[in-house]
């Protein structure tokens, strides 16, 4: 299939192992499936049926300070530059802020009605179907992606993980793993919310984010862990495995292979 319609890429879902009723983290690439957001987003619907929920990252960077996109843009700022790009950076509201760097189907998920979106203003999650408001709710907004965060709900319902036309590197379910090794590094995130209509500056510590090395932990999980499906979703490959097992995988193989849990 080159593209093509919902029902033809909902039966590439259905053969690569997608049931009915399940729970999927999707991490898509629509430009290698060759199919658009409203198409993709119909496919998954109709073959996960009304049981079945799908959940997106909807992870946001420009409203943050400490984010390496915000280091990036003002490298070479001015003092004055830099307080003029700080006034304007707009705050974190839930049920309008885009997503940023997620892909077109994130934001057809996020925008789509019934979605439901967890409250973090720096690491989002937004759901669609049976189980949305359940796994999205209670998203601590000191916890990027650990335990108070959507990833140990998705955990716990047994939620799957589908790539689609992406690899491993962006494979935000390795992050809770990086909760788990001992003695994990953190960090102080800065961010700019709203609350009570105003902008608000909003600082944490939290666990240190570094998915540099996930296409190299993802090929080992692959290689060494026999629960991966592979399969043709569209123009694109496909990826289908339980969440759990690649969290699994993933704490012994950051504790393996990084510096006391963070990559060098």
């Amino acid at each position: 299939m080159k593209g093509g319609d919902a029902g033809t890429l909902a039966e590439d879902l259905a053969e690569l192992g997608v049931r009915p009723g399940a729970t999927l983290l999707v991490h898509a690439s629509l430009r290698h499936l060759g199919a658009g957001p409203e198409t993709v987003l119909a496919a998954l619907l109709e073959v996960l049926g009304p049981d079945g929920t799908v959940v997106v990252p909807t992870f946001t960077a420009g409203n943050s300070d400490t984010s390496p996109s915000y280091l990036s843009r003002t490298r070479d700022m001015t003092e004055r530059q830099l307080a003029s790009y700080r006034s304007q950076m707009p705050p974190f509201e839930r049920d309008r802020t885009p997503s940023e760097g997620m892909g077109r189907l994130a934001e057809a998920v996020r925008c789509a009605a019934g979605a439901v979106r967890s409250a973090h203003p720096q690491t989002s999650f937004a759901a669609l179907g049976a189980r949305a408001r359940d796994l999205t709710g209670g998203h601590d907004e000191e916890c990027h992606l650990g335990e108070r965060s959507p990833l140990a709900r998705l955990e716990r319902a047994g939620a799957q993980v589908l790539l689609l036309g992406v690899g491993y590197e962006v494979c935000s379910a390795f992050h809770l793993a990086e909760y788990r090794v001992a003695e994990p590094p953190s960090r102080e995130y800065r961010c700019v919310v709203l609350r009570d209509g105003r902008r608000t500056w909003m600082s944490y510590k939290d666990v240190g984010l570094d998915d540099r090395d996930f296409a190299a932990l993802g090929a080992d999980f692959e290689r060494e862990v026999p629960v991966v499906g592979r399969g043709r979703a569209g123009a694109g490959e496909a990826r289908l495995f339980p969440l759990a097992a690649a969290v699994r995988f993933a704490v012994g193989w950051l504790s393996e292979n990084r510096l006391y849990g963070v990559f060098r």
